[in-house]
């Protein structure tokens, strides 16, 4: 089967094309005397919103012929001065001032625009001429009117038009299949727009192409295979959705308003199927932090976050400029005078630029603005890519290439321009840095005729510095491990700052000197609320070419990366966030080992268990011990605060206790467990307890009586340590295994309270240490699992992706942990008697005091600025209550 060489990129950027009829076409020249035939072929005739394109059938070496409507004289049927009606009603004949002819012998090369009077004669085989003809009629006129009439008017056109289309049942997987919503949407691929609808079932995403440019009618993605669903801005506009399935294959697609957008996103997370672990930010952020992702993995991460894909050209993503040294034979990255200043944008460079620049501004009238260029544009990406994609160009440019000496054709000619031009300041793409790639675009592999330089020379491939050794795989290698080096790893934060963060706008981009023009920064206007559609039209132009600001994501100083070697940062630079502690109050209270911990959060009492059976608290606010007795004549494992004042704890006797603290009595016994019950962790939004044992059993009860047990789960470990979080659908627990292993049960908080059993194997594994686990411990938003075992190791661990953010060996064992609320800071107490304070955010010990002289068994906050601490120190068994002093 003959391939189709017509594709969306022969159009205008952005125009839609309907669909197409078969034909015979028949071109007359009219400049002749006598009107002749001089050209006859059969094909397919498109037919789109601001043109016609023909395809002639069988020979690939004839051009594709386009007619723009705006240049035709003339459309109707044959007659009224042609001489050539000859009674058939299927022809149509189109008079031109100017056609253009494409692909030429199936060569890429610039279009070829004849510009004559001539008359196209397209006899029709199968389509009804009244027809075709109302709808090109329809088209002609729109094409008379001001660009943004125009514009409105095909958008009427094509939803007209498509709202008559219905999607067919047999492309369903089922017959038992539901529909769960339908919207009109656009496809976004670069500097293509195709309309369709995506059909949304209780299994499957449909999305259904309007027209025939794709050889299957419908595109089918199970949504069980979604890989990510991700929100995004199109046009400065929350209308975008990216849909990933299968490793890289993706959907993007634009919705008519933000409503729709939400409610398409709402519709596929909501079914059964859908189990996507999104990344959260503060998880990626940390992993980089500690040397698990790439600064090249890092920085696509953000881009794809700021809502730049390399589906938008609009919105390509941003990569900066490293080295600044092209001219010299060898490239030492360990010298820092080759690497660029990544705490100043491209304009502020060159200090002589800036001066004038910032002279220019001064005068300007508000809204001022910098820099009268912006640092990614469609133009300047595919300035880079235009040996590699050179369809996008003329599409972009309107059939033609740039001029020769304006194109990429040296690295060290464009840097140049970069410091010194002064309307040039745009930074690089991820291709410079992309290996896997090996630089292909930086070579005329398709030996694209460019045109000639002004010395005579043929544009071919870009001129590499002498240090590549004439090798783009090595030019590209060299600049990525000039990305990945511990120089740019130390300040790489500071260019974040710039283009993603909080000197990205306000007045730290003022004091950064990063200031462009308005309409670049997201939240500027609000393209939905204009109604002049002509004004409306100019800032859509404006929007997409002059480039757009990624979205901000950070509104502090983004953290720098943890380097092996810490590298001395810039002067002036953010000093890392010192932490204190005061201690307040101590007292002892039992004769052995302190074994739990919890605070009774609306009155702040302290309640402790011990090894000695016995249960104390202790008033904060009276500064006094209010309440001990004994208990158990066997060791008491776990105490927990239930909403109703009573006290839960786990006892070695097999039992759980529900102490009645009001009346001072034990209220309740549950035989739990075969064995002693290590650790109970309530869940009060649901009146759920769960509850772990040396039998290796795992179970969950409704409001902790008797036969009351909801689930239940037999591990092959005993269990040690266990907490719960809860989330807006599920309700998630951490299990430690004496094993080393830490589990996570995710369980439906819609359903959790009905009698049922959990014997099915519904966990995963999150993290495996090398010893019997501590402790594991949730962040106020159940996101993070910190865990600490015998192997003195720490992990921090995502618990949506189970990705690693954070790894520590330490040099002693901890026995305990905690978040602060805030999840700024963990808390570790290890068995020297030492209390550790991590700052997260940062990846840094803020600092690290003796707490106990000997062992720390437990910790606590009792609120965002104090922490309780269990310990020994000498024979006595105490608890201290320490304030945090910043």
């Amino acid at each position: 089967m003959e391939s189709q060489r017509f594709s969306l990129l022969l159009l205008e950027p952005g125009e839609i094309y309907f669909e197409d009829f078969s034909v015979d076409i028949v071109r007359e020249d009219e400049s002749q005397l006598d009107v002749e035939a001089e050209f006859q072929a059969s094909g397919r005739l498109k037919m789109c919103s601001k043109s016609l394109v023909f395809e002639a059938k069988g020979s690939a070496g004839l051009p594709l012929i386009k007619i723009i409507y705006k240049d035709c004289t003339k459309i109707g049927r044959p007659g009224g001065g042609s001489g050539t009606d000859d009674g058939d009603g299927s022809r149509l004949a189109i008079r031109c001032r100017q056609y253009s002819e494409m692909l030429d012998r199936n060569v890429v090369q610039p279009y070829r625009f004849v510009q004559r009077d001539c008359t196209f004669l397209f006899h029709f085989h199968y389509a009804k001429l009244d027809e075709c003809l109302q709808q090109i009629c329809q088209l002609y006129r729109a094409s008379t009117l001001p660009s943004y009439e125009q514009n409105s008017m095909i958008a009427t056109i094509v939803y007209s038009r498509h709202s008559r289309v219905k999607f067919n049942p047999l492309w369903l997987n089922n017959l038992y299949e539901r529909t769960v919503a339908d919207f009109q949407v656009k496809e976004i691929n670069p500097l293509v727009v195709n309309p369709g609808r995506l059909l949304v079932t209780n299994a499957y995403i449909y999305f259904q192409y309007y027209n025939n440019i794709n050889t299957n009618p419908v595109l089918k993605v199970s949504i069980r295979r979604i890989t990510s669903l991700t929100k995004h801005r199109y046009l400065l506009r929350q209308i975008g959705l990216k849909i990933r399935w299968d490793a890289e294959r993706s959907l993007y697609v634009a919705f008519r308003t933000e409503a729709d957008r939400d409610e398409c996103w709402r519709c596929i997370a909501d079914q059964p199927d859908y189990a996507v672990a999104e990344q959260t930010p503060e998880s990626m952020t940390l992993k980089w932090q500690n040397g698990f992702v790439s600064n090249y993995d890092y920085l696509l991460y953000l881009n794809g976050l700021a809502d730049r894909s390399v589906q938008d050209l609009t919105q390509y993503p941003v990569f900066p400029w490293i080295v600044t040294d092209y001219t010299a034979p060898e490239l030492n990255l360990h010298d820092p005078r080759v690497y660029r200043d990544l705490s100043k944008p491209v304009g502020a460079l060159n200090a002589d630029r800036l001066a004038r620049l910032r002279s220019r501004f001064e005068e300007m009238a508000e809204p001022k603005f910098l820099y009268g260029s912006h640092y990614s544009t469609p133009g300047f990406v595919l300035y880079y890519l235009v040996r590699k994609y050179p369809e996008l160009m003329l599409c972009l440019q309107n059939g033609k290439f740039d001029h020769p000496d304006r194109m990429f054709n040296c690295v060290a000619d464009a840097f140049h321009n970069c410091l010194h031009n002064m309307s040039d300041f745009k930074e690089l793409i991820p291709e410079f840095y992309d290996t896997s790639q090996q630089g292909d675009f930086l070579q005329n592999a398709l030996k694209i005729d460019f045109g000639t330089r002004f010395d005579g020379a043929p544009v071919g491939h870009v001129a590499l510095p002498p240090w590549a050794l004439n090798s783009p795989a090595r030019f590209v290698r060299v600049l990525r491990d000039a990305l990945e080096s511990d120089h740019v790893s130390a300040r790489l934060h500071h260019w974040i700052d710039l283009i993603f963060g909080y000197r990205q706008q306000g007045p730290a981009a003022h004091a950064a000197d990063n200031v462009f023009y308005h309409l670049c920064y997201e939240g500027s206007v609000d393209l939905g609320t204009i109604g002049d559609l002509a004004a409306r039209h100019a800032l859509e132009v404006q929007i997409s070419e002059f480039g757009q600001i990624p979205k901000q994501l950070f509104r502090t100083a983004h953290v720098a990366k943890l380097l092996a070697v810490p590298a001395a940062l810039p002067a002036g630079g953010p000093d890392p966030r010192t932490v204190a502690l005061h201690l307040d109050t101590e007292y002892c209270s039992h004769k052995d080992v302190i074994t739990a911990l919890a605070v009774e959060q609306a009155t702040g009492n302290i309640f402790t268990t011990s090894k000695d059976g016995t249960m104390t608290c202790y008033s904060v606010s009276e500064k006094r011990k209010i309440r001990s007795v004994q208990l158990s004549d066997l060791p008491i494992s776990s105490v927990q605060i239930a909403c109703d004042r009573s006290v839960i704890l786990g006892v070695w006797d097999n039992t759980i206790l529900i102490y009645n603290f009001d009346f001072g009595k034990i209220s309740s016994t549950i035989r739990a467990h075969d064995d002693a019950v290590s650790c109970i962790s309530y869940v009060p939004s649901h009146g759920l307890l769960v509850s772990g044992s040396w039998d290796c059993s795992l179970k969950i009860w409704n409001n902790y009586h008797n036969d009351s047990v909801v689930g239940y789960h037999v591990l092959e470990e005993k269990i040690v340590s266990i907490d719960t979080a809860t989330g807006e659908r599920a309700i998630r627990v951490a299990v430690g295994l004496q094993s080393g292993e830490l589990l996570l049960y995710e369980l439906d908080a819609r359903t959790i309270n009905r009698p049922t059993s959990y014997t099915r194997d519904n966990h995963k594994v999150l993290q495996t240490h090398r010893g019997a686990l501590c402790e594991v411990k949730f962040n106020s938003r159940g996101t993070l699992v910190a865990s600490c075992a015998e192997d003195r190791l720490l992990y921090v661990t995502d618990a949506d992706s189970r990705m690693t953010v954070c790894r520590r060996e330490l040099p002693d064992v901890v026995r305990c942990l905690c978040w602060t609320p805030d999840s700024r800071y963990l808390l570790l107490g290890d068995r020297t008697g030492r209390l550790h304070v991590w700052n997260m955010l940062q990846g840094l010990v803020a600092c690290e005091v003796a707490v106990h002289k000997t062992c720390v068994y437990r910790l606590e906050c009792l609120d965002d600025g104090r922490v309780i601490s269990c310990g020994k120190d000498d024979n006595n068994y105490c608890i201290k209550l320490w304030s945090f002093a910043t």
